[in-house]
């Protein structure tokens, strides 16, 4: 469990986050809000914040203006607005400037937005994770497990997800696949579909590791197994059947002897990819065998999502968390490492 004895410390806080122009209305009022929520939680915690919404190329210019000896950066951008796949290079250029900031390295962050490269890190260190192959064309021989899974091979937050993900048969397989490079122009990964249950696993720390309360996803609403998934409206649409209806179950109903088990491949994945102050493990279960689906480096810290809930039934308030995440990142900075205490 994460200790809860952090007490509030004044160190100043450069918040940033990313909203796009080209989001609609609703998706930038939605991104605003959940990062404000962040930010208030941290000033509840004690430290001033100074709230950077990043709108274009101008990450580098907000930076500017502050001194990497007189504060953290909170790093809560997932990309350059307008630039995809660039949450790697948000960290390229924070750290190129001196700032210590919260979260993953760039090395770590561009590892786990590729999944082939993360399936070949999981597998090089004995870390069981569903068979799969990749697809950088429409042609899908060799492939013999059904049901299968089928994602864009460089998204996270379940882009490209949704019921017709799931596969069962050649057909079925050549026309998805068929899909995603046409609608995502990257390769395809294809994953043995594991019907099973599911658990979100945060993990915090640096040398010291702390598994949270685990969370299962509890897919029981749904008896067909195209629906039995977290997919992109899952977590993004109010209005769709998958959010209403995909309850979490904290903490999720485990033995003793699995739930260590779990734990276990989840601090060596945490491990194996490099993770530095927090992530969350997506893992599925059969047959009593975990396999790790997905590692979240710099993980979803909204006040309704997996790592605040499990802080929170550890009996730690969001403001206590956010502030937990801040004196990890503290440790790395010269000034307010004495300030970090034991995080």
């Amino acid at each position: 469990m994460m200790p809860v004895n952090c007490s509030p410390q004044d160190i100043p806080v450069l918040f940033l986050y990313n909203v796009d122009p080209a989001w609609s209305v609703n998706d930038r009022i939605s991104a605003i809000e959940s990062n404000e929520k962040m930010c208030s939680a941290l000033q509840d915690a004690g430290h001033p914040v100074i709230s950077a919404p990043i709108t274009g190329q101008n990450l580098q210019d907000i930076l500017s203006r502050y001194s990497p000896k007189e504060l953290i950066v909170f790093n809560q951008c997932e990309c350059i607005p307008g630039t995809p796949h660039s949450e790697h290079e948000v960290a390229r250029i924070i750290e190129s400037l001196g700032f210590v900031y919260t979260g993953s390295t760039p090395d770590v962050l561009m590892l786990a937005e590729n999944k082939f490269a993360t399936k070949q890190t999981l597998e090089s260190h004995n870390i069981s994770t569903p068979a799969w192959t990749i697809y950088e064309e429409p042609n899908i021989n060799g492939w013999d497990i059904f049901p299968a899974i089928v994602k864009a091979a460089c998204e996270h937050g379940s882009a490209s997800l949704d019921s017709e993900s799931v596969v069962m048969n050649m057909r079925e397989l050549q026309s998805r696949t068929e899909y995603v490079l046409k609608n995502y122009s990257q390769p395809v990964l294809v994953e043995d579909f594991i019907d099973g249950r599911e658990f979100h696993v945060p993990v915090c720390g640096n040398g010291t590791l702390n598994v949270l309360p685990v969370v299962e996803m509890d897919f029981s609403a749904f008896n067909d197994v195209h629906d039995r998934l977290c997919t992109y409206d899952s977590k993004y649409d109010p209005g769709s059947l998958h959010y209403k209806k995909i309850e979490g179950l904290i903490p999720a109903p485990l033995t003793d002897a699995a739930l260590k088990s779990l734990e276990e491949i989840c601090l060596d994945a945490y491990c194996a990819m490099g993770c530095r102050d927090y992530a969350r493990m997506d893992v599925r279960e059969r047959d009593g065998k975990f396999y790790i689906l997905d590692v979240n480096p710099n993980a979803d810290l909204d006040v309704d999502a997996s790592m605040a809930c499990s802080g929170e039934y550890s009996g730690m308030s969001y403001p206590t968390m956010m502030n937990y995440l801040v004196k990890l990142a503290a440790r790395r900075h010269p000034l307010y490492a004495r300030l970090s205490g034991g995080a």
